[in-house]
């Protein structure tokens, strides 16, 4: 019987001046070469007690309110590699399962014992291509609601700035290969905004108010 291949997820993170997100959308869009996906996104975490398992546990619902019919999904985020083999990757690589569920996911939760940790509301554009494996870039603002469900009155987290998130998905066994390919394209981002490991502060570029009137003056093709 072969063991089971683990799902997982290679990713990094930077954040961007809102102020230069047209740029950054500009230089993605020559890069990837498709349109955007709008982005608004209801997610909830929620976390368990220790009556359920022996730790307690969370996972988060995903609730895409772009679509005509909003779907939902559940994303369980396990724990990241460690130890000699995680230092030696520039993206963090961690387990993730996410699934298609109903409406009635969140009532579920609460009957298995779960609560409500906290809302965010997340409003932005990703971007698709596809080279080795399948890369994801996701602008966004991150904003917090305020009252249960009150999604209307949500206000950002970081005012001014914007979370930029590359990842793709892998296994045990190819993440490296993943992990590489995310790093080889964020090198393209470079002139706007640092990425790296979730969780590393790198803050904003320097440079980036320079590179952006580049981009929206003369156009992504000098750039590539």
């Amino acid at each position: 019987m072969k063991p089971k291949v683990e799902a997982k997820e290679c990713i990094v993170q930077g954040i961007i001046e809102t102020q230069h997100v047209e740029a950054l959308e500009v230089l993605l869009q020559g890069l990837c070469g498709v349109r955007k996906e709008k982005l608004k996104v209801h997610e909830l975490l929620l976390k368990s007690g220790t009556n359920i398992g022996t730790s307690p546990s969370e996972v988060r619902l995903l609730c895409s309110l772009e679509q005509p019919d909003p779907s939902w999904t559940v994303s369980l985020i396990g724990g990241a590699l460690k130890g000699a083999a995680s230092e030696q990757v520039s993206a963090l690589v961690r387990n993730r399962e996410d699934s298609k569920v109903s409406s009635n996911a969140l009532r579920f939760f609460y009957a298995l014992g779960y609560k409500l940790d906290h809302e965010l509301l997340r409003v932005g554009f990703a971007f698709h291509i596809q080279r080795a494996v399948r890369i994801t870039v996701s602008v966004t603002s991150v904003q917090r609601i305020p009252k249960l469900h009150a999604i209307d009155e949500a206000v950002p987290v970081t005012p001014g700035l914007q979370l930029v998130e590359v990842s793709a998905p892998s296994t045990s066994d190819n993440y490296h290969e993943a992990v590489a390919a995310i790093s080889a394209f964020s090198e393209f981002l470079s002139p706007l905004l640092h990425l790296s490991k979730p969780g590393v502060t790198t803050g904003v570029v320097s440079t980036a108010s320079g590179a952006a009137g580049s981009l929206i003056s003369r156009g992504i093709s000098k750039l590539t």
